[in-house]
């Protein structure tokens, strides 16, 4: 499963937020959520940062939980001074 499919998956099952609220807040069929959340398609890096911003707007924890599943501790890694 695609990386942004199952932090996709995985916020909207912990966060109580259905495919077809997400779907509303984008303004997209609720066929296009089913796909991403079944990995039959993969959200575009535009469609991410929508999907990030309707997240924000329904429930901003699940909005940084996504980002944070989708990007790991990618910043956290380069505060470390690894590298």
């Amino acid at each position: 499963m695609g990386r942004a499919n199952q932090a996709l998956k995985e916020v909207l099952e912990t966060y109580r937020i259905s495919q077809n609220r997400l779907a509303v807040m984008l303004e997209i069929d609720r066929s296009a959520v089913f796909k991403w959340v079944r990995d039959q398609r993969e959200p575009s890096s535009e469609t991410i940062v929508e999907i990030t911003k309707a997240l924000k707007q329904l429930n901003p924890d699940a909005a940084r939980a996504f980002v944070q599943l989708y990007l790991g501790d990618i910043l956290e890694d380069e505060a470390g001074g690894e590298g």
